[in-house]
């Protein structure tokens, strides 16, 4: 328990400076963040319109002590401001639209294509010299080819050729969005050819990791004198050596986990999916300052969750990493 509380002092201290920096730097860059905005209307805009567009959109004549309690205030009550890209509506409402679409398709298919990855690695490192041992140079040609072009592939002989989905979006425009059978089937069949992009190009690095780890784990002595003892070889290749091999794997898969939203922006432009991949593309696009900073704090949250997670289950998996 000391170390957990240890490890989970340590991220939040991280967490501070994270955000503190998330603050900080958009500041420090010159210009503020209503001057993009206030450009567009090429100096068409009389100083009385341009002071409320100032208010409206940041605080410049504030302090930089009272905007960074201001922005701590905004990120406790969830406030983050009004978007530019999307105005007039607020920020949390954009990410509360997109957010559903991002955790539902793209962390979805991270974790399928790590557990199918990681099941495949355990069995060809168990049984290596088996037919299994033919998935490896399938699957690392395919993990090694950029996703953003595999996925253009994908649209290109599916969507366009045979016809067989549709070319982009997250759903029907002729579906009404609710819980019904036929929103969810219609999100189903637009999410196929994303999905596939993304397990497909991420099962090969899993799978060739966690086969390596697995050879290597099994030559070690507790193994051995598991063998001697006895013991299932169930038991063993999962309480032994599966166990002791996902160690390495557990800590990449934190991190893809903690990166799903900005890894996710290239796929969901070329599928023009509406989660926050998409989202932030056209916030950079837009110059969203509030927007991007909103997102970046998430990414930031997601990163040190998911790898303050990662730590915890690892003192459980590894005895060796407790304190006595």
């Amino acid at each position: 328990m000391r170390t957990v509380l240890r490890k989970l002092g340590f991220y939040v201290l991280t967490a501070w400076v994270a955000i503190s920096l998330n603050f900080l730097i958009p500041r420090i860059m010159p210009g503020d963040p209503a001057e993009h905005l206030i450009n567009q209307f090429h100096g068409k805009l009389n100083p009385a319109a341009i002071q409320a567009l100032r208010v409206l959109f940041g605080q410049p004549d504030a302090s930089l002590w009272s905007q960074y309690l201001s922005y701590w205030h905004s990120i406790l009550t969830g406030d983050f401001g009004i978007s530019y890209a999307y105005y007039p509506a607020d920020v949390g409402t954009v990410l509360g639209q997109s957010m559903f679409w991002t955790l539902g398709l793209i962390t979805a298919c991270t974790v399928l294509g790590f557990v199918i990855g990681t099941g495949l690695g355990i069995l060809a490192g168990w049984r290596r010299g088996s037919w299994l041992d033919s998935l490896i140079p399938a699957t690392t040609f395919l993990s090694s080819i950029p996703y953003f072009w595999f996925a253009i592939i994908i649209v290109l002989v599916f969507a366009i050729t045979l016809n067989w989905f549709p070319l982009s979006g997250g759903y029907s425009v002729d579906t009404t969005i609710g819980f019904s059978g036929d929103f969810v089937a219609s999100v189903l069949y637009y999410a196929v050819l994303p999905a596939a992009t993304i397990v497909i190009t991420s099962v090969g690095g899993w799978l060739i990791g966690m086969r390596n780890m697995m050879v290597t784990t099994l030559s070690e002595d507790y193994v051995r004198l598991a063998e001697a003892k006895g013991l299932s070889r169930r038991r063993i290749m999962y309480s032994y050596a599966a166990r002791n091999a996902m160690l390495p794997s557990l800590s990449g898969f934190a991190m893809s986990l903690g990166f799903v939203i900005g890894g996710s922006i290239v796929t969901e432009v070329v599928f023009n999916y509406p989660g926050l991949g998409t989202t932030l593309f056209k916030a950079a696009q837009a110059a969203d300052y509030p927007l991007m900073s909103a997102i970046f704090l998430l990414i930031t949250v997601m990163v040190l969750i998911a790898n303050l997670i990662a730590d915890v289950v690892y003192v459980f998996l590894d005895p060796r990493t407790r304190e006595g």
